[in-house]
């Protein structure tokens, strides 16, 4: 899952980015309203979450200019306006919730998680190619009913492989989508993770899955 954080506090932004990098989260980090809109508007994310009062644009505007561009991505408004008028404001024009600071981390974890599982009713909330099986809400993979250990950005990027099952995902749309905005996609970092997911997932395992598409990139099926 990716996540786009606007947040012009730096050190709580840096916070935030940190907690939920820990908890398996792909996070963009943008300090102004002017780089978060341009994030928000030319990326791919699963959730945003915007501070409202931001230098340049503020998080109303961003959130009005993702929703007239046809962008349903859940979001949540992190502010101090704590009135029910600036809540119920910010509902209406398309934010999906609503945190008030100072917040606890736990609390915004949570209400990600919430956001997130509400979102996933637009398709099963469990992936599965051949006997491989991964959930995204518990956060667990599975073969043959066997439970597979996996890191963080092991578990994201066999959830983008099964997202995408069947099709060739290139080095660049995997570094796009399981690695943050400053990854540099010249590096071999896909091949290395590509190699310690293909250990776990495939290599004591009769029937391979992850499969290498030379000069274009790798696809996850199960083939005759």
């Amino acid at each position: 899952m990716r996540i786009l954080i606007v947040e012009d506090e730096e050190k709580l932004a840096r916070y935030l980015k940190k907690g939920l990098e820990e908890s398996s989260y792909v996070v963009d980090l943008a300090l102004n309203g002017t780089d978060g809109l341009h994030l928000a508007t030319h990326e791919a994310y699963d959730l945003m979450i915007l501070d409202i009062m931001l230098p340049e644009h503020d998080g109303v505007t961003i959130l009005k200019h993702v929703r007239s561009a046809g962008i349903i991505t859940p979001v949540i408004f992190l502010t101090a306006k704590d009135s029910t008028e600036d809540k119920v404001a910010g509902l209406n024009i398309g934010a999906d919730d609503y945190i008030v600071k100072p917040f606890s981390f736990h609390e915004l974890l949570a209400r990600v998680r919430a956001c997130l599982r509400r979102g996933s009713h637009k398709t099963s909330s469990e992936l599965k190619v051949a006997d491989l099986t991964l959930d995204p809400i518990v956060r667990k993979v599975f073969r043959e009913g066997k439970k597979i250990e996996v890191s963080p950005i092991e578990f994201s990027l066999l959830e983008y492989l099964m997202h995408n099952a069947g099709q060739v995902v290139t080095r660049t749309m995997i570094s796009e989508h399981v690695w943050d905005s400053n990854f540099e996609s010249f590096s071999n970092v896909v091949d290395v993770h590509i190699a310690k997911l293909r250990n776990k997932i495939d290599k004591d395992f009769g029937v391979k899955l992850i499969h290498t598409r030379r000069g274009a990139g790798y696809v996850l099926e199960e083939q005759d």
